[in-house]
Order: C-alpha cells, then sequence, then structure tokens
C-alpha cells in the first residue's frame, strides 16, 4: 500500500507543470513593466516641449542618460543576482522605477528630467534589461531555451503595446503628469508579485532546472563582490574577438531600435501631420509583431547557427530604414502598415541568438557577458537618440537619421558573420551540469 501510495504522489508530481514555468511568467510580467515603463519618454517628448519649450536635443539629452544607465546596469544588475538573487533586486529595481516616475510630476527644470527619468529609471529599468532574461533562462532551463528567451524578450515588445498607446492617450488629455503617476503605480503593483513568486534558483525549492538530466547539480554561484566580478568578467570577454564583434553589432541593434525608432518614431511622424496616439498605435503594432518574430527567432536559435540569423536579420533592419523616410504621412497609409509588420517582425529577434552566443562562448559567465554586450547595446541607442534629436532640431527633418542608421545595420551584419573567426570551444566540463544524488523536480 505504501508503495502505491508513493508511486501515485510521484505520477502527480510529474504532471505538474515544473516552477520553471511560473518564474518564467513572473520575469514575463516584471520585463513588459519595464519595457513600458523605458519606452514612456517616446510619448512625452512633444507634451514636454509644448509646456517647458525644452528643445528635442535637451529631451533627447535625458532619453540618452536613460539608455546609457540602462544599459551600464545591465553587467553589475547580472552580477548582483548572482550575490543576492533576483527576487531582491528585481523588487529594488521596481521601487527605484516608481521612485523616478513619480518625482517627474513635481520638476520645474530640465536637469530634473535628467535626475529622474534619466537616472532613476534608467537604473531601475536597466535592472530588468535582457540580462535578466539571461539569467532566468541560465538557471531555471535546460530545455526549451531559445523559445523561452524568445518569449521574455517578445515581453518588452508587450510591453510597448500595453502601455504606449494608453500613455499617447492620457498625455493628450488628462496630461503627462497623470501619465507619469500610471507608471510609478504600475511599477508599484508588480512588487508583491515579484516577492511571492519569483525565486533565484531551482535549487532553493528542491528542483533541478527544467530538462536537466536527473539528479544533475549546478555548479556554484560566483562568490565575491559583484562589481569586480563583473569587471573581471569584462576584462576576460574583452581579450577575444568574438566579444567585440557582438557587442558592436548589438550597439546598431540599440542604435536602430530604442534609440532612434523607439525614441524618434512618435515625433517624426506627428512631424508629417500624424496625431501622436496614431502613431503610438503604430509603434504598439510593432510590438505585436515584435512578439512573433522575436519567439519565432528562439525557436530557430535553438536549430540554425545563430551568427547566420543575426547576419540576416541586421541585413534586413537596415534595408527597411532605408525606405522608411518616404513612407511618412498624416495618415497610416498600407506601405506604412508593411513597414510595421516587417521592422516589427524583426525589432529584437536579434536577442536570442546573441544569448545563445553569449552562454556557447563563455559558458558559465555568458550572462554577465551578455550584460555587457547589452550594454553596448544602451550605448548605440543613447548615441543615437541624441544624433536624431539634434539632427531633428538643425535640419528640421529625420531623414538623416533613418539612413544613417540603415547603413549601420549593414556593417553589424558583416559584424555578426565574422563572429565565427573568433568563436571558441563549447563551455568547458567545469562549467556543466554534474551528478549527483536525486532531486525532487516537476516534469
Amino acid at each position: 500500500m505504501m508503495v502505491v501510495m508513493a508511486n501515485a504522489t510521484n505520477m502527480r508530481s510529474r504532471r505538474r507543470p515544473h516552477r520553471a514555468w511560473v518564474v518564467a511568467g513572473v520575469a514575463f510580467v516584471a520585463i513588459v513593466g519595464a519595457a513600458g515603463f523605458r519606452a514612456t519618454p517616446g510619448v512625452l517628448i512633444t507634451p514636454l516641449e509644448d509646456e517647458f519649450g525644452w528643445t528635442r536635443g535637451t529631451i533627447s539629452l535625458a532619453v540618452s542618460v536613460n539608455l546609457v544607465l540602462y544599459g551600464l546596469t545591465a553587467p553589475f544588475a547580472a552580477a548582483l543576482m548572482d550575490r543576492l538573487g533576483m527576487r531582491r533586486v528585481v523588487a529594488s529595481a521596481l521601487l527605484l522605477v516608481a521612485l523616478g516616475s513619480g518625482l517627474t510630476v513635481f520638476m520645474t527644470s530640465s536637469w530634473q528630467l535628467i535626475l529622474c527619468w534619466g537616472v532613476l529609471v534608467g537604473l531601475g529599468t536597466g535592472s530588468m534589461a535582457l540580462v535578466f532574461v539571461a539569467t532566468v533562462t541560465d538557471r531555471w532551463f535546460v530545455r526549451h531555451r531559445g523559445v523561452v528567451v524568445g518569449v521574455l524578450t517578445a515581453g518588452g515588445a508587450a510591453g510597448q503595446l500595453v502601455f504606449l498607446p494608453l500613455l499617447a492617450w492620457v498625455a493628450e488629455g488628462p496630461g503627462w503628469r497623470t501619465a507619469a503617476i500610471l507608471v510609478a503605480g504600475s511599477a508599484l503593483a508588480v512588487v508583491p508579485l515579484v516577492w511571492l513568486f519569483l525565486r533565484d534558483r531551482p535549487e532553493d525549492v528542491g528542483l533541478t532546472p527544467l530538462g536537466a538530466e536527473p539528479g544533475a547539480v549546478r555548479p556554484a554561484p560566483p562568490t565575491g563582490a559583484s562589481g569586480m566580478r563583473a569587471l573581471t568578467v569584462l576584462r576576460s570577454a574583452a581579450r577575444t574577438r568574438s566579444f567585440w564583434y557582438l557587442a558592436g553589432g548589438f550597439a546598431i541593434c540599440g542604435a536602430s531600435t530604442n534609440g532612434l525608432v523607439g525614441t524618434h518614431f512618435i515625433p517624426a511622424a506627428h512631424d508629417h501631420g500624424m496625431p501622436q496616439t496614431m502613431a503610438a498605435g503604430l509603434l504598439a503594432l510593432i510590438g505585436v509583431f515584435d512578439v512573433v518574430g522575436t519567439i519565432f527567432s528562439g525557436w530557430l536559435s535553438d536549430r540554425v547557427d545563430p551568427r547566420i540569423l543575426l547576419g540576416g536579420y541586421y541585413a534586413l533592419r537596415g534595408a527597411s530604414l532605408l525606405v522608411l523616410p518616404s513612407l511618412f504621412s498624416a495618415t497610416a497609409e498600407p506601405s506604412m502598415l508593411i513597414f510595421i509588420i516587417f521592422y516589427g517582425l524583426d525589432w529584437v529577434a536579434t536577442v536570442p541568438p546573441t544569448v545563445a552566443l553569449c552562454r556557447t562562448v563563455y559558458g558559465r559567465d555568458g550572462a554577465v557577458v551578455f550584460g555587457w554586450v547589452f550594454a553596448s547595446h544602451q550605448v548605440g541607442a543613447a548615441i543615437a537618440a541624441v544624433v536624431a534629436g539634434v539632427t531633428r532640431d538643425h535640419l528640421g527633418h529625420y531623414d538623416a537619421a533613418w539612413y544613417g542608421a540603415g547603413l549601420l545595420c549593414a556593417l553589424a551584419a558583416l559584424l555578426s558573420l565574422r563572429i565565427a573567426r573568433g568563436l571558441p570551444g563549447p563551455p568547458a566540463a567545469s562549467d556543466r551540469p554534474r551528478a549527483a544524488v536525486p532531486t525532487s523536480g516537476g516534469a
């Protein structure tokens, strides 16, 4: 009888979804919020310009600081997650976002915009950036890694989908201050969810990663100061050509997405007579198709050489940006909708193959290395945000910015294809899970 009861218990355990899916779901919610919070300045540029008389270059400077810190925080956040745990880091980041967004309602000068939205929100959202995706999937998944990376990355697009049209409507109606308060309240609402359901490692709840061999034991988490480890990993990775090819390509990725399209598409469309709410809806539509493109890219990353995927993605993105200036009008013409669909499918499809390459090349340091690669993404985005704003102030249009980004994407395609020349072998045996006494786990 005891044997039968034990077998029945084991069968129920196998039928239950693995805890990894719960962790991935909570991570998805946090990433959705982070993307929406970070993208908010795109709908505030015109209202702030109208109320305070600040130039787009000045407002873009605050966006640029946000983007830089969003990226530079990532490798240190990855190291902090190793030392303090994902739950503490993400909960603290959400509180920081709420503080930064809430304080903007009291600002009267542009330096306060830089402090609140640039520094505080940049640090908070940077701690929930794509390096969080790499950390979650590396700790909790062995099977389905590529697909989960794609789904979580698509959460960024979903953040735009959920927040941008609503925030654009609020900014034009009740006002941009109400939009800022809405962001602060949303960030606070996610904190309890993270604290209750996010867990740092499968071992914390007596499980093994989804798809790991029975009894597998992962290497112990790194010890020592988090900041020092992040710098040590950077120093080691910077000696390889693969790191610079990845970082260079991803910097151009950031310039052509978050920095240019994510920040300036709405005001650029508004320059051509398109209502801001319609332009925000188009940008959100990019997010809809990005969900499909990124998940499919994750699936492909498990099956196709990620270097080839990156080269193709960047080449296609560059071609689409070269034709964008001719598509703007006061209404959403079919040609613009075609661009939105095409660009959406490609928006962050680059992330799954980039994460896969960092993991393959750098083993257990892959998440931290990806943090630095992602930092280059945001530096590129920050430069593009400022350059595009200054270009608009001096030329009266954004055409030069679109053409320049298209040519840079062609360069990113070439860099991605060259990664193979500097690609080391697979991770060392010490980086792989080791067999040990079996532990209980879900199926």
